[in-house]
């Protein structure tokens, strides 16, 4: 199979879909990888490095979308390029398709094959074993970037999330216990915050009592505990997912208003339309905006900003699922593993995964003949 990896065009998006030794391995395995030009170069995987490796050098995302039978990406493909998906053609990226029906559509109308690192499930069935690299960086960058919004220059309340000896340490609220949840904690434990994790499902809070063994609250979430937390928060950190669904709202804009002033929210699920009522996508060059004294940090690929530890620690979970796509065709690779299946959100202009069916209040079609045959 000719694998295809376009330069990621996304604004400040410096990742790439296979680093040099994944195209090593497609290459050693009788495959044949084009890389468009540049595509590795911020993060100094040059072409004559991806040459090295066994790739051959495309002059333009258009060669590479013209001659791939599977494109291999990072984020979602951008107008431009889902102009240039035609039909049959694999894509394997993440899509984060509940909040953006513009993609959805495009996508269906291309009659591709496009597969979500997002939703594709562990052998368990519910863990996320492609997007869990991505929630583990960004959990721990939300208690960075939350810890610099804090600062007054910034529009934060002044406190140092660590504190010093004889002034309190910032109070930092984590809404969700799961992948991201569990390593926003774990940064902000270490940075010696006053951290409360806020989780419903029990099993979930005893792994994390568990584990934290008191350096950190873990309460029982609901409506009534968030009103009442965010009251006397610093940090708020939003990590709630349902994979594939749009993100629930947990902090509406009337809540703002008994927040402090300073107060930072930091938006970890906004690729999926954000669990704040007043979140909104923002880029790395412009992370941040205030609502009623509230910093917003809503930054839609936040593990873009360290993009040579995403693109390598997302290679390492993408590229055995890549391989099997390669090695048997999209229909085989899916057709024997249900979990594999779970990543299926578009074929051939059918939408196959319910909950991004639901959301965008399309059609949904489980087991569409193109699949099937």
């Amino acid at each position: 199979m000719l694998i295809g990896v376009p330069k990621e065009i996304k604004t400040l998006e410096y990742r790439v879909g296979l680093v040099p030794s994944s195209v090593k391995e497609f290459v050693r395995l009788g495959h044949e990888v084009l890389i468009e030009t540049g595509a590795g170069a911020a993060i100094n995987f040059t072409d004559d490095v991806y040459i090295k490796a066994g790739a051959k050098i495309a002059k333009s995302a258009a060669e590479v979308f013209q001659k791939a039978e599977m494109i291999v990406k990072v984020k979602e493909p951008q107008p431009s390029e889902i102009k240039m998906l035609r039909e049959d053609q694999v894509l394997f990226t993440y899509l984060h398709l509940a909040a953006d029906p513009e993609q959805a559509t495009g996508l269906m109308k291309s009659g591709c094959i496009a597969i979500a690192y997002e939703t594709v499930t562990g052998p368990d069935g519910r863990s996320l074993p492609l997007l869990e690299p991505m929630s583990e960086i960004a959990g721990r960058l939300a208690v960075q970037v939350g810890a610099y919004s804090l600062q007054k220059h910034q529009g934060g309340t002044g406190r140092l999330i660590g504190g010093v000896p004889g002034v309190k340490p910032a109070e930092v609220l984590i809404i969700g216990g799961g992948v991201s949840g569990f390593h926003a904690a774990q940064m902000a434990v270490g940075l010696g915050a006053s951290v409360t994790i806020l989780e419903k499902s029990n099993p979930r809070m005893r792994f994390l009592d568990e584990h934290f063994q008191g350096r950190a609250d873990i309460v029982y979430s609901s409506a009534d505990v968030i009103e009442r937390y965010i009251q006397t928060s610093d940090l708020v950190i939003g990590a709630v997912l349902i994979p594939g669904a749009s993100a629930p709202t947990l902090i509406t804009k009337p809540m703002l208003s008994t927040m402090m002033p300073g107060a930072v929210l930091v938006d970890i699920a906004i690729d999926q339309g954000g669990c704040f009522e007043t979140s909104k996508p923002t880029t790395h060059d412009h992370p941040t905006y205030v609502v009623d004294g509230v910093v917003h940090y809503c930054v839609a690929n936040m593990p873009g900003a360290v993009p040579l530890t995403s693109a390598l620690a997302l290679n390492h979970s993408v590229l055995p699922y890549a391989l099997r796509l390669a090695d048997k065709g999209w229909r085989k690779a899916l057709n024997g593993d249900v979990n594999f299946r779970n990543g299926l959100n578009i074929c051939k202009g059918e939408v196959t995964h319910k909950n991004v069916a639901d959301s965008l209040k399309l059609s949904f079609n489980p087991d569409p003949d193109a699949l099937a045959a």
